[in-house]
């Protein structure tokens, strides 16, 4: 008995020990100058282009980074030596926009090169992309699995497309279900070749399952209960985006940074920092910028799901 009563007061002191040893922490971060933040994902496809231009902000701060007025945007195609403005656009906070003169005209075709200027505050920024090649999207399929005794039934989609030979090709697989992109961190998918990543010796062949099966949203109800990805009835649009290799290792960055769940586990997460960018000032001694300039090659299939 004196044993128990022991354990149980041992135990109980632990807990006030370590509820004692709680303290509030307020965190001051250090004062940053904000910087020019540049979201330039655009591609070959014959629409409208788009280049968002923002300020950076604190870490608290919770409302929309401001948009940047009055900056003069062009991208210009190195190879073929056309340039192409992008114009402002009235109340777009920090968007800046090239249209296609015809149903044709694009900003080029795949091993282009490309440079980014962008004219803004004082400062000239510059950035420079090539446009890889990408693979046609051959099919994709549903796949109906069965009910078991961990998951309820459900049906499970891939994407079917092979990486052409030659070693190096990097791209961003992006999914549209029912007109919603699958945009959380979670759900960023890139590929090295028809892999994850470099030394994986994945050339030339069909991309391997958990990366064709990436356009997948894993979602649970609030009771906890796993939701099929598709239902009879859904749509699912899948493109393939050809990246730089430097626009796949930030992307690789984005994705570590911002996919954190959180609990026990963060103790094992690498830290938080800062990713990479690819633009620069021309003035070594001028303000940086962050974000990112990307050209792209894209295929994209789209399917609607049958009931099986």
């Amino acid at each position: 008995m004196k044993k128990i009563l022991y354990t149980i007061s041992f135990l109980v002191a632990a807990v006030a020990m370590i509820t004692s040893c709680e303290t509030v922490i307020d965190p001051e971060l250090e004062k940053v100058q904000n910087v020019l933040a540049v979201d330039a994902w655009i591609n070959d496809k014959p629409d409208k282009q788009t280049i968002m231009l923002a300020m950076t902000q604190s870490y608290f701060d919770n409302s929309l980074p401001p948009g940047v007025s009055g900056a003069i945007v062009t991208v210009t195609n190195v190879s073929t030596g056309k340039i192409f403005s992008f114009k402002e656009v009235v109340g777009g906070k920090g968007a800046y926009t090239w249209v296609p003169s015809s149903a044709t005209e694009v900003l080029g075709k795949s091993r282009d090169n490309f440079k980014l200027t962008i004219q803004a505050q004082g400062e000239t920024y510059e950035s420079y992309s090539m446009m890889g090649r990408v693979p046609t999207i051959d099919s994709l399929t549903f796949t109906y699995e069965e009910e078991s005794s961990f998951f309820p039934a459900y049906y499970n989609a891939e994407f079917w497309a092979t990486d052409p030979i030659g070693i190096g090709d990097t791209y961003w697989i992006r999914a549209v279900k029912n007109d919603t992109l699958l945009n959380r961190p979670s759900e960023i998918s890139v590929a090295f070749d028809a892999g994850f990543s470099n030394g994986g010796n994945f050339d030339g062949i069909q991309f391997i399952p958990p990366i064709r099966s990436s356009v997948n949203p894993f979602e649970q109800a609030d009771d906890g209960t796993f939701l099929s990805p598709y239902d009879p009835g859904d749509s699912l649009y899948v493109e393939l985006q050809s990246i730089s290799l430097a626009a796949y290792n930030y992307l690789t960055q984005v994705s570590v940074q911002t996919n954190r769940p959180g609990g026990f586990s963060e103790l094992f997460s690498s830290p938080i920092a800062n990713v990479s960018t690819n633009i620069t000032n021309t003035n070594a001694n001028g303000k940086k910028a962050v974000g990112f300039f990307n050209v792209a090659s894209i295929s994209g299939l789209g399917k609607r799901v049958v009931k099986k």
